[in-house]
Parts: C-alpha cells; structure tokens; sequence
C-alpha cells in the first residue's frame, strides 16, 4: 500500500567529516532508495542539512560559523552546490525533484501554514520528490527551527506522513552513546516516550563539528511526529536502503510508535507550527477541568502570568510545578490577564472596562501536551 514518507539526513552523514565535503557515495545511495521507493508508488519528502557545511568546505572555511550574517552567507554559498547534486542524481535516475526551502514563519502564519500543505499536496501529486531545508540565508534567530530534525518532525505533521525516516550517525538508539560506552544497550522499540527517561538514555552531541544537532533532537522530533500520528524510525544515514528494510518490516534501527491521529489539522498547527508566546500557570481545579473534563481555560483558574503575548497568540499552559499539560490560542494579552487572573468571568467587564471573551483559552484552540 504506498504511503507517504519524510526522509531527513543530517550533516554528519552527508558530509565527511574531517572535510565537510559531500560524502558522495552515501548521497548517491540515498537517491537511488528514494527513487526506488517513488516507483513503488509511495510519497516521498526528502529534509536534506548540509548547506552550511558544504558551504564552508567551498570557501575553505575551518569551522561551521558562528555569526549569524556569515552563517546565512555560507549557507547560500552551500544551499546552491547541494541542491545542484541531488537534481544531478535524482535526474539521472528520471525522477524530479523541487527545492523548498522554509521559516518558521511559514508555519507560524495560518494561511502560510495552508499554503506550504497545499504545496506539498500538489508536488507530491505530480510524483516529485521535495527537497526541504531551513531558510538559512534569510531565518533569524527567533524564528528559525533550530535543527533540521524538528522541521523534519513538523513536515511530517504538516502532510499527515505515515513515516519519519531520521538517519544520522549512529545506528539506532542507545541507552548510552556508544562511541563511548560500550556496554550500552540498543533500544529497538519505543512504545512511550517517558521509558527513555527511566531507561536514562543518554543524549549526546553529533560526532560532526558541520552538524547542528544531537540525539535529544532527535528524541524531541520523534515527540512531535508521534504526537502527530508519523511512526518515527531512526537509523544510520551511512546505509539509506534500511529505509527499504524497516518498511519490509525488519528489525533495523529504533522505531518510535506513533499516537492515533485524532487532532484536526489546524489543532496539530496549534501543537507543533507555532512558536508559544508565553506561559500561563493554572490551578489544580483547572489542570483537572482541562485534562480530564475537556473544559476551556477561565480567568479564575490561572495562578500566574509569564512572557509578553498578544491576543490570539500562542501560550503554553502550565501547572503549578511547570510542567506542560497544553497549548492554545489565547483570548486576552498578557496585560490583561494579569488584570483578570483569578477573578470570575461576571467581574471582567468591570476589571478591563469593556465586554471580553468568556474564556481565556476555548478548547476548540486548545491541545493538550503528551
């Protein structure tokens, strides 16, 4: 039955490491699986890092840089070489490819968030393969992803995939890194996420000094796929045909079981495309009424108020002891609601000087944390 497929490679399986140079034989396999997996009829993304790496290794650069300008420079620089091999590659193979290219902005702005699905929709509708990194000649720090796992994760939401293919450089994951521990258990199956934490699996760095990202941003892109109904899988860039492997069903690599895809798109949008504003810190009575009664936010349930946020954004809601039991779109900006926090809803029109919504955060806007 074809499906719909994210594949993200990193940095570190991209490029040699001692260089930055692309480790062209790794790339040539990896277009040589996805063109594969195209003709058996399933839908495939590619999320693709490396352009500042490659970018660096152009320009001779020693190390991956560290200011901003010159980063966005380097990518630029990068962003073009890389794209260049993967149309070569895929072209030779008769398979069309696109570049896309994002900011968190693109999934932040609702009607940009519809556009970049519809995009998708259609590239894959036509059997090209959408080559996607991050924006870095223009993002800024606010409002980049950070890594490319976590716009891996998002993408794979984004167009409802049914899986996440993250390759990296270590083969599955482990309850310790095993470069350095070699007793360390491999862990095949994840059914919870929170059995990591009792597991105490150890998160290290990339091995790369090109790459951006570690284990623990790979453990948090498999939390928002499997939040968003996406099985994860992570395995080893170095051999992409365990792509084919795990889809066969063989025991390769870690794979994260995914949650049953309930939310609507636009509530996963509020979960994982925008970037909260601000926390909001709740009291027992409310924790309960919105875990476990399904209730909207009122102003006479919040503790306290922290960050700076406007009306319809974004907010984390927060228990007592800060842990996140949700997110929503907000109703009332900060200033405000530390005017009303605590009070019955009867007593704002007197407290503000004008009618306001009846709830702080309506369930409908409303989704709760895993």
């Amino acid at each position: 039955m074809p499906q719909t497929i994210v594949v993200k490679i990193g940095t570190s399986s991209l490029t040699v490491p001692a260089t930055g140079n692309l480790a062209l034989s790794t790339i040539a396999t990896l277009v040589e699986t996805l063109s594969d997996l195209r003709r058996q009829g399933h839908r495939v993304v590619l999320v693709s890092s490396g352009a500042v790496g490659v970018g660096c290794a152009r320009l001779g650069l020693r190390e991956r840089p560290r200011n901003i300008a010159l980063k966005q420079a380097v990518a630029a620089v990068g962003q073009g070489r890389l794209m260049r091999v993967y149309d070569d590659l895929f072209s030779s193979l008769q398979q069309p490819v696109a570049q896309v290219l994002l900011t968190r902005t693109d999934l932040v702005q609702r009607s940009r968030y519809l556009n970049a699905s519809n995009t998708f929709q259609e590239l894959l509708r036509l059997g090209v393969v959408p080559v996607v990194n991050e924006n870095d000649t223009v993002a800024t720090e606010e409002l980049k992803f950070g890594d490319n796992d976590t716009l891996s994760a998002l993408v794979a939401s984004l167009i409802e995939a049914d899986w996440l293919f993250i390759l990296t450089d270590v083969d599955r994951l482990y309850s310790a890194d095993p470069r350095s521990h070699p007793d360390a258990e491999p862990i095949s199956l994840v059914q919870r996420l929170d059995e990591l934490e009792q597991l105490q699996v150890q998160t290290g760095d990339s091995k790369s000094g090109w790459g951006t990202g570690g284990m623990a941003t790979k453990i948090q892109a498999a939390r928002i796929a499997t939040s968003a109904g996406v099985r994860t899988a992570i395995t080893a860039g170095s051999n992409p045909r365990n792509i084919e492997k795990i889809l066969q069903g063989e025991p390769v690599g870690t794979q994260f079981d995914p949650h049953p895809r309930a939310d609507s798109a636009r509530k996963r949008w509020i979960a994982h495309g925008l970037v909260p504003a601000g926390k909001i810190y709740l009291d027992a009575g409310a924790v309960a009424a919105i875990c476990q009664g399904g209730k909207s936010l009122l102003a006479a349930g919040v503790t306290n108020v922290e960050g700076d946020f406007q009306v319809s954004d974004a907010v984390q809601l927060c228990a007592a002891d800060s842990r996140e039991i949700a997110r929503g779109l907000v109703n009332y900006s900060s200033a405000e609601l530390e005017l009303i926090r605590g009070r019955k809803s009867e007593e704002i029109p007197n407290i503000l000087g004008h009618a306001g919504a009846e709830t702080v955060v309506h369930r409908d806007n409303l989704v709760l944390s895993n």
